[in-house]
């Protein structure tokens, strides 16, 4: 097939765009001929809460990545959408994760239904952000009108698809293992590189630092005195999208300074096999979700997790196998951090982890993928 991937690839990073290239490394392993529609324009600077929206490693040579869409400029999106629908794919995926990239990505799809060939499937990241905004629910209508099938990756959004529409073909697929970080190196080999203790007890937090990550119910739980006696420190790897004071007063007021480490710099795709391999278990302590990338990070790395229990984390964590479900309180989460240490958990954790991975392939996704656009069929062209 000749397939077209719209949304964020290289030069633009974070989790998407690693979804997009791998999941068009997967159809290019198959032997598809697979294009990327990426952006020229992604977020307009003052919108965007990092540092960067850019990445700085070179571009996958295997890919071919077109940057060609502007997503504020609605002249641009016609002139994409016409010339995507003359090159006649037979598929167009998009990743969709934002309302207020709805305007344009269902701009695009809509002129590339005027070819009555192309089928249209969005892979649903959020349909409802974490983080509302007016206009949320107008914007993510007009995208669902637009498209012709789904596959989400967790049952809550299905669920939140469900708000827009119920008609229209639609799969639930698990978010496929991010196996595409480096290598599993011993654990003592990547604490000897980050400079840590060989012998210490590190969980580690990965990810960009947002509001609805519950970073600050984590740090709560660090300053609980069970915790501090167990002697567990913490490492934060990410960068933060937002204000870092609010955490490092809070770090200071809780007295964590000596046992919560922070690489709070956008960490690259070749170092972050070293903090996962470094650490004994992941605490992902969100107060909101819906698939996690970082936990299929985790299984890759074969790593146990601790989730609270929001969203659709404890459809891919099971209890008590690969790690603990609770929920999202300082109380807990201490509580199943002590109870994982004192248990020794580790080994037998990692065996359920090894189990469970195997599970999240690319080559389902790409099925699940491919059985919506036949169920579809042209009846919506």
């Amino acid at each position: 097939m000749k397939i077209i991937i719209v949304g964020p690839a290289h030069p633009y990073r974070g989790g998407i765009s690693a979804f997009g290239e791998r999941l068009a490394n997967e159809y290019c392993k198959q032997g598809h001929d697979v294009e990327m529609y990426t952006f020229t324009l992604q977020y307009p600077s003052f919108l965007f809460p990092g540092k960067t929206q850019y990445n700085d490693s070179p571009a996958p040579a295997n890919l071919r990545i077109v940057r060609r869409i502007n997503s504020i400029n609605p002249f641009n999106w016609l002139k994409v959408g016409k010339e995507i629908a003359r090159k006649k794919p037979d598929m167009l995926i998009t990743n969709y994760w934002l309302p207020f990239m709805a305007p344009c990505q269902g701009t695009i799809e809509r002129r590339v239904r005027r070819n009555g060939h192309t089928h249209i499937v969005a892979v649903l990241h959020n349909i409802i952000p974490h983080e509302h905004r007016p206009g949320d629910r107008i914007l993510s209508r007009y995208f669902v009108r637009s498209t012709q099938a789904f596959v989400a990756m967790s049952h809550s959004v299905l669920n939140d698809l469900a708000q827009f529409d119920k008609r229209k073909p639609r799969a639930f697929c698990p978010h496929p293992l991010y196996d595409h970080y480096g290598e599993l190196i011993p654990k003592d080999e990547a604490r000897r590189i980050l400079g840590l203790d060989p012998d210490g007890r590190y969980v580690l937090f990965f990810g960009f630092i947002r509001a609805y990550k519950g970073l600050d119910l984590l740090l709560e739980a660090m300053g609980s005195p069970k915790v501090k006696e167990a002697g567990i420190k913490l490492m934060v790897a990410g960068e933060f999208y937002g204000d870092s004071k609010p955490y490092t007063d809070q770090i200071k007021r809780l007295g964590i300074e000596d046992s919560t480490l922070l690489f709070t710099e956008f960490i690259p795709d070749d170092k972050v096999n070293l903090y996962f391999r470094a650490c004994d278990i992941v605490v992902q302590p969100y107060k909101s979700a819906t698939q996690s990338g970082v936990a299929q990070i985790a299984f890759h790395f074969e790593k146990p997790m601790i989730v609270t229990n929001v969203g659709g984390l404890a459809e891919i964590v099971p209890d008590g196998k690969v790690g603990y479900v609770v929920d999202p309180s300082p109380d807990q989460i201490a509580e199943s951090m002590v109870r994982f240490y004192d248990g020794e958990k580790e080994a037998v954790f990692t065996e359920g982890v090894k189990t469970e991975k195997k599970k999240y392939s690319w080559s389902k996704m790409t099925e699940t993928i491919e059985k919506v656009c036949c169920e579809n069929g042209n009846t919506d062209m």
